[in-house]
């Protein structure tokens, strides 16, 4: 098997992975967003300990690396928060292609922030992708429109947390990076899941460690899919969480995306198929 397709199989597994998490987060039902947050991020935080253990490597990573490791961190914990919260109040499809907007969010920030040159078609996609979000928000003057809102900010502040982990480079191995960020989440969280903690049921408190196990498999597949080769090669593949999760929304919760919606996801899938295709056809960097 070429690296190639070996990416394109470890973004398809991540996909899968992502896809279970939302539709475990989404039947686990009434627990406030923090709570669920701290299971997602605690269980990775154990799972990652055990491999940053195994490979004896640092935990907390090197000494000069801690201001990107931290706004990482700070910035992917917000994200993950207004996804979760966006699970709750729509159809998760809605919410995952929401979220799916943080490729363009990061090569915003990556041109503001690390100087990356911005090409035209790469400008042309964002809009068409942005006009792609009209259809699923639908947007309106009323409190309706909050969780949608909460869906963008999301893709927004995991946008942002890729540009720390592209400036950060390899200078950090993938499963130190995620201990991390999950120990980071944890502690901050705590305190206010511990005030307002309410109890849960077994199969609530099972569907939320589930969703924690699968999340780590979606995080720990997207990190090394792009170990094997470069995103411009395979990212696209990584829509596949969308098709997932429409597909577990219908058969598990009987969710479907009205018309408008669909429209906003094959709108935002071209124009992240047309910047792919652009991109594969770019000669390689050398």
């Amino acid at each position: 098997m070429t690296n190639r397709n070996k990416g394109i199989l470890l973004l398809l597994v991540s996909a899968f992975g992502f896809s279970i998490m939302t539709l475990f987060v989404k039947l686990s039902g009434d627990v406030p967003t923090l709570q669920k947050t701290i299971f997602r991020n605690g269980v990775s935080m154990v799972i990652s300990f055990f491999f940053v253990l195994h490979f004896k490597e640092r935990f907390f990573g090197k000494r000069e690396n801690q201001p990107l490791l931290l706004l990482r961190s700070a910035l992917g914990m917000i994200g993950i928060i207004l996804l979760f919260y966006a699970i709750d109040h729509l159809v998760i499809a809605d919410a995952d292609m929401l979220n799916k907007m943080s490729p363009f969010f990061t090569i915003i920030f990556a041109a503001f922030f690390l100087k990356e040159y911005v090409k035209p078609y790469q400008i042309y996609s964002i809009v068409i992708a942005f006009l792609g979000t009209l259809f699923i928000i639908k947007p309106s003057f009323s409190l309706d429109i909050v969780p949608y809102a909460a869906g963008i900010l999301s893709a927004v502040f995991a946008g942002a947390a890729y540009t720390a982990l592209r400036a950060l480079g390899n200078r950090e191995q993938f499963y130190t990076i995620v201990f991390y960020f999950s120990g980071f989440t944890t502690i901050v969280l705590l305190p206010f899941v511990i005030y307002g903690y309410e109890s849960m049921t077994w199969q609530q408190t099972m569907y939320l460690l589930l969703g924690g196990v699968f999340a780590t498999i979606g995080q720990f597949g997207i990190t090394l899919a792009y170990k094997f080769a470069p995103a411009k090669e395979i990212s696209v593949f990584n829509y596949f969480t969308v098709v997932f999760t429409a597909l577990l929304g219908l058969a598990f919760l009987g969710q479907v995306p009205d018309r408008f919606s669909v429209l906003g996801y094959i709108i935002i899938f071209g124009a992240s198929l047309f910047m792919f295709l652009k991109n594969k056809g770019e000669p390689k960097d050398t």
